[in-house]
């Protein structure tokens, strides 16, 4: 008997091969391939991995801007049966040696701009992965591989860690099965937000779920993807122009950088016929003014986390224009149940808080290696989001809040708990607390309050956080205080904090 296969990975690929071989497929800078193209580079990819070593359920990191190497790694790595660990390019070599010594990838294929930093990874990482470096020697490897047999991994089976900071500060590996990948993607890709024969524009990091589900499920649709290397506003709105783009999904500061930008009123750009946005909370004057500056482009909001490997509801075109609506987060997606539960884990009434849960086959099998956090974060076969919202009578979720540690600034997470390991590791520091600060631009930025032992600037604290932490973490503005407000067992008051930052 032929034995069942689930959801895979590769699946978009095959559909593509089938109904568009000849067609464009990926745009990068002035390297186009057909989708005959791009699938025989996945499939020698495939046969570079397994000569290096790479077996099934083995790790491969990639760590590199965007580019049509994600194509490559994604599937190639999903066509050997690898599981593809997509690096943070705005990590330090700290953060970037945790990842690899957590993960124990076999592979590490690196851009070149990112050589500097090796010999500080090398020191941190006892069992390094054999390293490849992408760009001229990738694609020399590609051009002497033969085309592999696909290893079918399916499923349960994983096909990605992507990682996301914790509660405890250090970054987790969030386990994303394929039947997780593809579920999110049919989801989008069928919800009539995401069109056949679309044009992509990928300027946002495709080592973010969000970015990365896009490409999915736009790909689904057998979309043009055009990749940038990073954001910035005069790039992506020339690409735009030149390539016709209908599609690109932006975090709320690009978003606004594009509207600030002096070429947007210039440029033709008429063809733009959805944004999808989310990552970070949006300022809803920025909102406004994009839906005046694009009245005929469909924005999509989108709300979820890297454990549910994209957004679990969705703030469609029409809901934009409707004025009781466009402040919310938008309505579950297909296939994903959203709920709002009390403390006990009993559903609420519409209109009653609690904290947001989510189930469905797009939900995480778990964090990697940390079976205590996934069952807590499971618990009762639901993905505890440790968001606080209420869902209205037409199932329109509402965010109001979140867990408290968690800062979102320019569509980046940071866990105030590790901002303020960096901080009391500064030996004029007594106490610190860091909370979020409510920004028009980038939705919130770091702020610490400290308590000082010894005589210390912001500048000397600041400075000595950016040599242990990602600069976008480190604190942006620091408030000094004579003593902390403490609860009665004597834990500090973070509560009082942001209500003082947000009164100034």
């Amino acid at each position: 008997m032929t034995r069942s296969v689930g959801l895979h990975l590769t699946q978009p690929l095959h559909r593509a091969l089938r109904e568009g071989a000849d067609t464009v497929a990926t745009i990068d800078g002035t390297r186009v391939h057909d989708w005959s193209e791009a699938v025989g580079r996945v499939r020698r990819a495939a046969d570079v991995l397994r000569h290096r070593g790479v077996s099934p359920g083995d790790r491969v990191a990639l760590l590199a801007p965007n580019g049509d190497i994600f194509v490559d790694l994604l599937f190639g790595t999903a066509w050997a049966g690898g599981v593809l660990v997509p690096i943070n390019t705005r990590w330090s070599a700290a953060e970037i040696a945790h990842a690899l010594t957590d993960s124990a990838p076999r592979l590490l294929v690196i851009d070149r701009g990112f050589l500097p930093l090796l010999p500080a990874i090398r020191a941190i990482v006892t069992d390094m992965p054999d390293v490849i470096l992408a760009g001229e020697d990738w694609d020399a490897l590609i051009a002497r591989a033969h085309e592999a047999p696909e290893h079918l991994r399916h499923g349960d089976d994983l096909a990605a860690l992507l990682y996301t900071g914790g509660t405890t500060g250090a970054s987790k590996g969030v386990m994303l099965s394929h039947r997780a990948l593809l579920t999110y993607a049919m989801c989008l890709a069928g919800s009539g937000e995401s069109a056949p024969g679309a044009c992509m524009l990928h300027t946002a990091p495709l080592f973010h779920v969000g970015a990365l589900s896009g490409l999915l499920a736009s790909l689904l649709n057998r979309a043009r993807h055009v990749f940038l290397p990073a954001f910035e506003a005069g790039a992506v709105i020339a690409a735009i122009a030149q390539h016709r783009v209908t599609d690109l999904f932006l975090v709320p500061t690009m978003l606004q950088a594009l509207l600030d930008h002096p070429s947007f009123a210039a440029r033709d750009l008429s063809c733009v016929e959805r944004v999808y946005y989310g990552a970070a909370p949006i300022a809803p004057a920025l909102m406004d003014r994009a839906i005046a500056a694009m009245p005929r482009v469909g924005f999509v909001q989108g709300y979820g986390m890297t454990e549910t490997s994209g957004s679990v509801a969705l703030l469609t075109p029409a809901d934009h224009r409707h004025p009781a609506r466009v402040r919310s987060n938008g309505r579950a997606v297909m296939a994903v149940e959203v709920a709002i539960v009390d403390t006990a884990g009993c559903e609420l009434a519409p209109g009653g808080r609690g904290e947001i849960v989510v189930r469905g086959d797009a939900v995480m099998s778990g964090y990697w290696n940390r079976p205590e956090e996934t069952a807590s974060a499971l618990r009762g076969g639901w993905m505890h989001t440790g968001d606080v919202g209420w869902m209205d009578a037409d199932g329109y979720v509402h965010v109001v809040d979140r867990l408290k540690d968690i800062i979102l600034t320019g569509g980046e997470n940071v866990f105030s708990i590790e901002v303020e390991g960096a901080l009391s590791s500064h030996p004029a520091v007594a106490q610190c607390a860091v909370v979020g600060r409510p920004d028009d631009h980038w939705g919130e930025t770091v702020h610490a309050v400290v308590v000082l032992r010894d005589a210390a600037t912001a500048d000397d604290l600041i400075a000595h956080c950016r040599e242990r932490i990602a600069r976008y973490k480190c604190p942006r503005s620091i408030a000094f205080r004579d003593t902390m407000p403490l609860s009665a067992a004597g834990k500090i008051l973070k509560g009082v904090l942001r209500d003082e930052v947000a009164r100034r």
